[in-house]
């Protein structure tokens, strides 16, 4: 009442509220009090300490137990199962009387359970067993601070407690005591799990595993100048993978001895191939040798045997990353074509280079994850076969199912592989501890398969991560030979795996879009790279359709453009991106490589004439096809043929020019604008326009006529000249002759001499020319330029290899 008396609005009482004050004061006090008094308490959550706490508090992080080999892996009876291992005191403080003991049991329910045993850390007084009785230990009496020691235990297993086939948690502890707790404790654990299967199976499990050869993108788009067309690597670094002891070399020796599935990356063969026969590496603005060619050879020779007698899967050519194509490439026009020919592109590779037929219907986006998009582009191409992962596609199932399935509308079948088996060896392998123990717990979760069902026989896949490293790779080899026995699995291959019958409760359907992982989308190729590979593509195809070889760029460049796709460039954005820039830039040279001579502005002293375009070629082929277009842009002024536009066909040898003679007229004197541009036969324009002046600067006949009035005054008085001094010159000599005849034959000839100084004296003032003149007697005759193109910026047709730089100012085009 008295709450609905404050919300209404109507306080209590004076006497009321006294009377309250007083009750809430003598409840209140004592409760004060002891609230001051009493100990500080955890709050419920943390009354209940976690697990890790308890770990904790017991002290059992303080050594850390390194369990470095246990074998056999796989025990049977009559075995003696020797687990080797370091201890190393982690504490401030010395750890005394200290006993390293094992501890087997219990055994595993179900393949949950060995994923929440792998999960623990510290010693569990609960779940942890009991030391096996009676079992050998080793002694360490005492372990400083920072210390470590070595340990070996032996135990026949009749020794070990194993009552029945099943997978059992296998502890190796060391049990101590330090200064300021002198009583034995666990002062370190660490777990594995022996898979025990003495006898074999009625159904044995089919374990197919795939074997992948991948290796990122390391050919440039450019060919060397020979004939061979020598490929160029952006840099050398796949000898390194190759060398004995490389990455590459470690998949293969080890893999020939393995019953697995080669999954191979076709350009990676191709790769490798071109190194065998000769190839040319970046350093600089230079191209070298590549010194690795019997590498390469003996690489390709030992893979040859290894894939002999075993299935073969080709991934599309460069390994394109699909899920980046379905989420950031299809909607580019044009994307989906690059998967296309990469698909084609396999087989024959594959073929060609190992001399056998691959499998080429398999996809296998990034860790096997799907939705309908990925499905969709994946199938695009021809494959209809779709290798996912079971944390992907998921089965709501107490067991694990056979890997394929029908997917969606059931056109594509789904080889689902495990995600636990596909990631057992994921991480750091280099440590002989995480070895170890990754190869127990794949081989406990093989046998714990078997035995959820023993009466069925299943097909599981195991699909692990693309480029394993050297550490990865061996120990993968390890759990397979520890599979070896067949006492509960045998080898399968994917083909097989992919024909399988189906588990009829297993899921059909496709994942959403919503359940793609996060992680892996932000890691994939960006739209910019798809649009990148389109503007490469389509300067491509307007290039290829002028050359009279094509195929020497359409190849290197097409497998450019799909080694842009490939799935290696996840996690190295900077890298794809300077790799697209540098193929898309060599391509642009190469173009430029056609191109119109610059002119400069030339002047029409006429009615008519020819104009001289002249086209360049610097490529090492010819080029056809083409149409050199030259436009008037004031067809009043000057025409072109007749019209305001003109186009004739252009065919230039490798490293010529050919120069492309238009007849222009002109109406007016004037400058007029000229653009010359080259264009493919269907109306593609190539390269850039050029442009240039022509200036129409005519002499009339009236100017004419009065030169001509000039030259004939100029003529006729040095005629008259001419004939006065022939006069004098004869009189002087008949008054000679009349005063003596006497003066002798000396006389004679200085006066001859004298009659012919006057002679040449009044030529040269007349402006007489005939005779040898001053330019000697083997001078040519003028040319008339109107007759042919010979302008300072236009050289003769197909002439060869010549400069492209522009020609001399005021060209001059005469009649």
């Amino acid at each position: 009442m008295a709450e609905a008396a404050d919300i209404k609005g109507t306080g209590p009482s004076p006497a009321r509220r006294w009377l309250r004050r007083t009750l809430t004061v003598a409840v209140g006090a004592p409760l004060l009090a002891g609230l001051l008094q009493a100990p500080v308490t955890a709050s419920p959550a943390a009354a209940a300490p976690s697990a890790t706490a308890a770990e904790d508090a017991t002290g059992s992080k303080t050594v850390d137990v390194s369990l470095d080999t246990l074998t056999p892996s796989t025990p049977v009876e009559g075995d003696t199962v020797t687990v080797t291992g370091t201890v190393t005191n982690r504490g401030k403080k010395a750890v005394t009387d200290a006993v390293v003991e094992l501890r087997v049991g219990p055994r595993m329910s179900s393949r949950s359970e060995i994923e929440q045993v792998t999960g623990r850390t510290g010693y569990r007084d609960d779940s942890d067993p009991a030391p096996v009785r009676d079992a050998p230990t080793a002694e360490v009496p005492e372990l400083g601070a920072g210390l470590s020691a070595d340990f070996s235990i032996s135990v026949p297993v009749s020794d070990l407690g194993l009552d029945e086939a099943g997978v059992y948690q296998l502890g190796v502890s060391l049990t101590g005591q330090t200064p300021d707790r002198p009583y034995g404790r666990v002062l370190g654990i660490e777990r594995t799990f022996l898979p025990y299967q003495p006898e074999a199976t009625e159904k044995k499990t089919q374990i197919t595993y795939l074997w992948p050869l991948i290796a990122s993108a390391h050919v440039s788009a450019e060919t060397a100048t020979d004939d061979q067309q020598t490929p160029v690597f952006e840099d050398d670094a796949l000898a390194a993978e190759l060398r004995p002891g490389g990455r590459l070399d470690q998949m293969v020796t080890l893999g020939k001895d393995l019953p697995v599935t080669w999954v191979i990356d076709p350009d990676l063969l191709a790769t490798v191939d071109a190194m065998a026969n000769g190839y040319r590496v970046k350093d600089g603005s230079l191209h070298v040798p590549g010194t690795n060619k019997e590498l390469a050879e003996r690489w390709l020779g030992e893979l040859e045997k290894a894939v002999q007698g075993h299935k073969v899967v080709a991934l599309p050519f460069a390994d394109p990353d699909l899920a980046s194509l379905a989420h950031r490439g299809k909607d580019v026009p044009g994307s989906l074509g690059h998967l296309q020919s990469a698909t084609a592109l396999a087989g024959v590779t594959v073929e060609t280079v190992l001399h056998v037929q691959p499998s080429t219907d398999f996809a296998w986006p990034v860790d096997g994850a799907v939705d309908p998009a990925i499905v969709s582009v994946a199938t695009s191409a021809g494959a209809d076969k779709v290798i996912a992962r079971s944390d992907s596609v998921r089965d709501d199932l107490s067991y694990t199912p056979t890997a394929a399935r029908p997917l969606g509308n059931g056109s594509t079948t789904a080889v689902v592989s495990d995600a636990l088996l596909s990631t057992a060896f994921e991480g750091d392998m280099v440590r002989a501890e995480r070895s170890t123990l990754a190869v127990q717990e794949f081989l406990s979760q093989s046998l714990a398969i078997t035995l959820e069902q023993p009466e069925k026989q299943r097909s599981v896949v195991v699909a692990p991560q693309r480029v394993p490293s050297v550490a990865q790779a061996q120990t993968m080899a390890t759990a397979l030979r520890g599979l070896s026995g067949r006492r509960w699995s045998q080898p399968s291959d994917l083909v097989a795996a992919a024909t399988a019958k189906p588990d009829p409760n297993a899921s059909t359907a496709v994942p959403g879009s919503s359940r793609y992982p996060k992680k892996l989308r932000d890691r994939e190729l960006p739209v910019q790279a798809f649009r990148d590979m389109k503007t490469t593509r389509d300067e491509l195809d307007d290039f290829k359709v002028v050359l009279t070889s094509p195929a020497r760029v359409v190849t290197p460049f097409g497998n450019a453009i799909n080694r842009e796709m490939s799935t290696s460039w996840r996690g190295q954005t900077r890298a794809a991106t300077i790799y697209r820039d540098n193929v898309q830039g060599y391509l642009q040279r190469l173009t430029k490589g056609i191109q119109l001579v610059d002119k400069s502005d030339l002047t029409l002293s006429g009615r008519s004439a020819t104009i001289p375009v002249t086209v360049q070629n610097k490529l090492l082929q010819g080029v056809d096809h083409l149409v050199l277009r030259l436009t008037s842009n004031n067809r009043n002024r000057l025409e072109i043929n007749g019209e305001r536009v003109a186009e004739l066909p252009v065919k230039v040898g490798a490293g010529h020019s050919q120069s492309v003679k238009f007849d222009a007229t002109a109406n007016v004197n004037g400058q007029v604008p000229v653009t010359a541009q080259l264009y493919t036969e269907d109306g593609t324009p190539y390269g850039k326009p050029m442009s240039f002046t022509v200036k129409v600067s005519e002499i009339t006949p009236t100017v004419m006529l009065v030169i001509a009035g000039g030259v004939l005054l100029l003529v006729l008085a040095g005629v008259r000249m001419y004939s006065q001094r022939k006069r004098l010159a004869a009189s002087r000599a008949a008054e000679a002759e009349a005063a003596g005849e006497t003066d002798g034959d000396e006389e004679t000839e200085d006066a001859e001499d004298a009659e012919e100084a006057e002679d040449a004296e009044e030529a040269e003032e007349a402006g007489e020319t005939d005779g040898p003149g001053a330019d000697g007697p083997d001078a040519e005759p003028a040319r008339d330029d109107a007759d042919g193109p010979e302008q300072p910026s236009d050289p003769t047709p197909d002439t060869g290899p010549e400069s492209g730089d522009p020609s001399a100012t005021g060209e001059k085009v005469d009649r």
